[in-house]
């Protein structure tokens, strides 16, 4: 079992609001609250488990209502100190979600049915942000000096803005064919960005032997030995999206796939919403989106597999380019129980959608976006979403950070300035 200590740090001084205990998904053995990921006794990942006993449910949604315009609205249900809007953070959240009729048309959806959760406007720009913000509180916790990850871009970079607000050190790992805008993004906040010669599944290696050695001594991995933690940052999103929604669930919703744990985190978050009676409870469907080229879960789903075998990755979807999705096989398990399904499209039908939510919404996503809307497309066509119930897609970053991608979208057309030249070009 990989464990990170710091001499500092002992679990009765640490305080992390509701969170009682880590949790093993597997067995349910519990450890107290510590940077550990993976269970002792059966090798299972860790969650956190909380104590929400003394919650009451009105009182509580007041709470949240009157809280901040970002994530630590939601503090009493995450691992956060009470005071942790107080701290240093770059204090994510509380994006649009974005009523999308144009795209409804475009999709064959019911009109006012159709939603996107739009987290490009994120500080970095992305949903990790959240995830981020979560892991940081974590490091604090446990005495960390260094901030670190492994990465496909859009984490490099959080971590780096996060780190350098928070004054932290950072030191990230990403694999050396990024792209630019990604690399250049993470490196500005000043922080060490290492490259990696090989895939994201090759720089999650390297990191959890660094956990392992006194060189990484002192460190926090955010998505490693902090993952418990770190993953409680998605759950936002579904508390977001149903607030939004005037404190209802939605009927359908559809989240990109990398490790699968953004889809867990958020049925998770879903889950919480409706013991603690802040929304009635009604059946959700979650539809789990992937590109062709790196497809391990979909494949899987559709195969009838309850074991996912992992893939070389091979898709300009390059975020969500992970071949061994460590939270897959729970991913299948939601989809499959909430009458969901896990779909994949092409690096072609990705660029489509990509334009097609540009032109419909003025939403430019990245890649990761393109995934979900064309996924969503794909769904509607073949009878699995409910074109009349109401859907939300998430946008989980900005197309500038993709510009690859679309990198053959330009000019309509080159004139003089002059009006004889603009009217011969046919443009009026």
């Amino acid at each position: 079992m990989a464990v990170q200590t710091v001499a500092s740090t002992t679990n009765s001084t640490v305080d992390l609001g509701p969170a009682a205990a880590l949790s093993c998904r597997e067995c349910g053995h519990r450890v107290p609250l510590g940077p550990v990921f993976a269970c002792e006794e059966c090798f299972g990942p860790l969650e956190i488990a909380y104590d929400f006993s003394a919650y009451d449910a009105e009182e509580l949604r007041k709470k949240i209502e009157a809280g901040p315009a970002n994530i630590w609205r939601y503090a009493p249900l995450l691992p956060v100190p009470a005071d942790v809007a107080d701290k240093p953070n770059l204090n994510p959240g509380w994006t649009k979600l974005v009523q999308a009729d144009n795209l409804a048309r475009e999709l064959g959806v019911d009109a006012g049915k159709l939603f996107v959760k739009d987290d490009s406007g994120n500080p970095t720009h992305s949903f990790k942000d959240r995830v981020v913000a979560q892991a940081l509180e974590a490091a604090r916790a446990f005495g960390f000096t260094t901030l670190s990850c492994s990465s496909t871009g859009n984490l490099a970079g959080a971590v780096g803005a996060a780190a350098a607000r928070a004054g932290f050190r950072s030191c990230v790992f990403i694999p050396h064919d990024l792209e630019q805008g990604k690399v250049v993004m993470a490196a500005v906040y000043g922080g060490e960005l290492v490259g990696i010669e090989g895939n994201y599944d090759d720089v999650n290696r390297f990191c959890s032997e660094l956990i392992g050695d006194p060189a990484g001594e002192g460190w926090g991995f955010v998505n490693v030995n902090l993952r418990p933690y770190y993953a409680e940052g998605s759950k936002t999103l579904a508390y977001e999206i149903c607030e939004q929604l005037g404190w209802q669930l939605p009927d359908q919703i559809v989240v990109p796939i990398a490790s699968g744990s953004q889809l867990t985190k958020i049925d998770k978050g879903l889950q919480e919403l409706i013991k603690l009676g802040l929304v009635e409870d009604k059946p959700y469907k979650i539809f789990g989106a992937q590109a062709l080229g790196c497809s391990p879960v979909s494949t899987a789903f559709k195969a009838g597999h309850d074991v996912v075998r992992p893939q070389k990755p091979d898709t300009i979807a390059k975020s969500l380019a992970i071949g061994n999705p460590a939270d897959g096989p729970y991913v299948l398990d939601i989809a499959r129980r909430t009458g969901g399904a896990v779909e994949d499209v092409t690096d072609e039908q990705v660029v489509e959608a990509i334009k097609v939510l540009a032109r419909t919404e003025g939403i430019f996503a990245e890649t990761a976006g393109g995934v979900t809307v064309g996924v969503t497309k794909k769904l509607v066509e073949n009878g699995l979403l409910d074109p009349a119930k109401t859907t939300v897609v998430l946008n989980t970053g900005d197309g500038l950070k993709t510009l690859d991608a679309v990198a053959g979208t330009g000019l309509t057309a080159t004139v003089r300035p002059s009006l004889e030249s603009f009217r011969a070009a046919g443009l009026v």
